[in-house]
């Protein structure tokens, strides 16, 4: 039958998802948000959707307040597909399948007979395919008072983190919502537990600074003997805080491991995208990067890419973290690494460390910030070098980031001032 006919099984009753669900209430409005991973999207509804960059985000909805509530779709994901729209484009064709083998297609003129049961068989799984997606799709238009309202939301496609926002608007004010939600696929490094750091301590702001400025000035190789590339960063948020700071525009970093070993090396060879591929090991006081993060372009080879250590210390109760930021721009050869290329980076490292602060202020993500000495300057005419020989140069600085959950402009602190302060 599987020669004879297009086979479709969805089973929409698969919802192990729903035990993922987030809820969040306001204003008489309860919503409760959940991701399909890959897999269970396969399940659900019969077909690839990750392979033709579609997500489903299913959402529940609970209107408890005195107003009907409308869901604006534009802000969930202003490129988000509708029911119909998110089928066509999963549809099966017999067609184009025979026409994608040019000349080996002569090898099949043998199965031709059994073409009219393919394509009629096909034609009727589109049908069932597009029933199903309108289906479950959210319905939309107000929602009354009183009611409920579940479906699904046809996204374009994020791994690891996804940021959603839901505006509600009704006949007197607009409701919004921000979730970040993990979604299951991604082979992420695991974060080290908070005892594995000893003793947390709570600092102030001056002496917040006064460590600043102490910490080594660059990271290092497993070893600790070599120098790599400069400690330009030092950020204060819990870890949910800091990944839903950047993840409305950063993508996780894959682990290394063999699956994504070979994912990058397709993506070197075909000089393509890799939205989440690894970042390679550095090493601040003998501990490896805890969270890695970057911005892709259309080719691996070019990417900003941004690692995170958590420390000891803690400021009004957040983590506080030591970083490093640099850009990718192209690929060298080096007898240093076991595969003789590495990325060469930009090499004024002072620009990627400013794109952060301008990425987190554009979102509003920033509630103060502040230049502080601390990794040594180096200038154009002679410059440092990283692991691999990269050159580098900096005027020295880190950037002190103290992120907030909501939207705001950010205070500029003195480093002058503050030292003033600490000597008062």
């Amino acid at each position: 039958m599987r020669w004879v006919t297009t086979n479709y099984h969805p089973d929409p009753s698969h919802r192990p998802f729903l035990e993922r669900l987030e809820h969040q209430k306001a204003k008489g409005l309860k919503v409760s948000v959940a991701v399909l991973s890959d897999r269970e999207s396969v399940k659900f509804f019969g077909v690839h959707l990750a392979r033709r960059g579609v997500q489903p985000v299913w959402l529940e909805i609970d209107n408890q307040s005195e107003l009907g509530q409308r869901l604006d779709l534009y802000s969930v994901d202003p490129s988000y597909y509708t029911a119909l729209e998110a089928a066509s484009i999963n549809h099966f064709s017999v067609g184009k399948r025979l026409l994608s083998f040019g000349i080996l297609g002569w090898l099949f003129f043998f199965l031709l007979p059994l073409l009219p049961s393919k394509l009629i068989s096909a034609r009727n799984a589109n049908r069932r395919m597009s029933a199903l997606f309108k289906e479950q799709a959210l319905r939309g238009g107000s929602i009354p008072p009183g009611q409920k309202r579940a479906g699904v939301v046809f996204t374009s496609l994020d791994e690891g983190l996804k940021n959603i926002v839901l505006r509600f608007v009704s006949e007197r004010d607009v409701t919004r919502f921000n979730f970040s939600i993990d979604v299951p696929g991604l082979v992420l490094r695991p974060m080290e537990e908070a005892e594995d750091f000893g003793d947390m301590r709570d600092v102030n702001l001056v002496d917040l600074v006064s460590w600043t400025t102490e910490q080594p000035r660059c990271t290092t190789g497993r070893k600790g003997s070599c120098e790599g590339d400069p400690l330009n960063l030092v950020v204060v948020g819990n870890r949910d805080l800091v990944r839903q700071s950047f993840g409305a525009r950063w993508d996780d970093a894959e682990a290394i491991n063999w699956t994504t070993s070979l994912k990058t090396a397709k993506a070197f060879l075909l000089d393509s995208a890799y939205r989440y591929s690894p970042v390679s090991p550095l090493f601040v006081q003998g501990r490896i990067q805890d969270l890695a993060l970057q911005r892709a372009r259309a080719s691996i080879n070019e990417r900003v890419h941004l690692r995170l250590w958590r420390t000891s210390l803690k400021f009004q109760g957040s983590s506080v973290w030591i970083g490093q930021v640099s850009r990718d721009i192209g690929v060298r050869f080096t007898l240093k690494t076991w595969n003789l290329t590495t990325h060469r980076i930009d090499p004024d490292v002072d620009e990627s460390r400013d794109y952060v602060v301008d990425s987190l202020a554009d979102g509003g993500r920033l509630s103060k910030l502040a230049l502080i000495p601390g990794c040594d300057a180096a200038n154009s005419q002679n410059p440092r070098k990283n692991l691999t020989g990269d050159p580098y140069f900096t005027d020295g600085d880190r950037a002190l980031l103290m992120l907030c959950a909501n939207g705001g402009e950010a205070e500029i602190l003195q480093y002058k001032t503050l030292v003033a302060a600490a000597q008062r």
